[in-house]
């Protein structure tokens, strides 16, 4: 028996969660495949019988947007039909499932999406991330957790950013807004709903502040004492190949109303990448 099972171990949220939660079984997944162990269903079946898990948490997931819109049918796979596999299995063995899910399922039209707001993806990852959530959501032991922009120790847009301006390279910004999280937050704010909120199923919006991307640059340049070397505003960038929502940015308001701690401010948040910069420049 455990308590906990992580799929997506490996990638900046699953980390956080890990090194949080020291008991649970964790399950990564190699980058370079394409496929994931979440997509095969026998391996899913041996490992929620051999454990009987209490919780399950699924932080696995084909992410690179432009790759989804290209790898139509792995980002199927692992967004969707795997997520319909553990759902499955966690009604079997009466689990508590943890799904999480992304602000791409919106059109980025309104911005400040609440829980219950209709989803309309322009593009094949939110398109993917949208049927997987439907499928979670058809087991009536699930929480959703649907969040924006996830930041952390790999790569990521904020440390784009930063180390861009340190290397005095000019930017290219496409012009919008979201909600981004650091990873070490979201996971802490998981875990507090797993503590104390047992009664919650459904979706829950876990973000940061409504904020544009030349606006988190202006911000980290400040942090971090860098020189703002006149960032270029755009629309679109022309290599990619997926439309992006303009303003995906998600109402946190019920969250904060069941989590007992700053988790959406930008300063709490970029405190916590100034914590993984110093992390990383003191390794020898």
């Amino acid at each position: 028996m455990a308590g906990t099972l992580i799929f997506g171990a490996g990638g900046q949220l699953g980390k956080e969660l890990s090194f949080m939660m020291k008991d649970a079984i964790c399950f990564e997944h190699s980058k370079e495949s394409m496929t994931t162990d979440v997509e095969n269903k026998e391996w899913l079946e041996k490992v929620f019988s051999k454990y009987q898990p209490e919780v399950v948490i699924n932080a696995a997931a084909y992410t690179d947007v432009d790759g989804c819109e290209i790898h139509r049918e792995r980002a199927f796979s692992t967004n969707a039909l795997a997520v319909k596999n553990i759902a499955n299995l966690c009604g079997k063995y009466s689990s508590r499932f943890f799904h999480v899910s992304t602000d791409y399922v919106f059109d980025g039209k309104t911005g400040s999406y609440h829980e219950n707001d209709v989803p309309s993806p322009i593009n094949y990852y939110g398109l993917s991330k949208i049927i997987g959530d439907a499928f979670a959501l058809s087991y009536d032991r699930t929480i959703v957790i649907r969040t924006s922009g996830v930041y952390g120790r790999k790569n990521n847009f904020p440390l784009f950013l930063y180390n861009s301006m340190k290397s005095g390279n000019r930017m290219k910004i496409i012009k919008g807004y979201y909600s981004p999280i650091h990873a070490r937050l979201l996971a802490k704010s998981m875990m507090e709903i797993i503590e104390k909120h047992s009664e919650l199923h459904g979706v829950i919006n876990i973000a940061g502040v409504r904020v544009s991307r030349m606006e988190l640059a202006r911000s980290i340049a400040s942090r971090f004492n860098l020189e703002f070397n006149d960032p270029e505003e755009v629309d679109f960038i022309p290599s990619l190949k997926a439309a992006r929502p303009y303003d995906s940015s998600l109402d946190i308001s019920y969250g904060k109303t069941i989590i007992g701690f700053d988790f959406y401010s930008l300063d709490r948040n970029l405190s916590c990448f100034a914590d993984d910069l110093n992390r990383k420049e003191n390794i020898t």
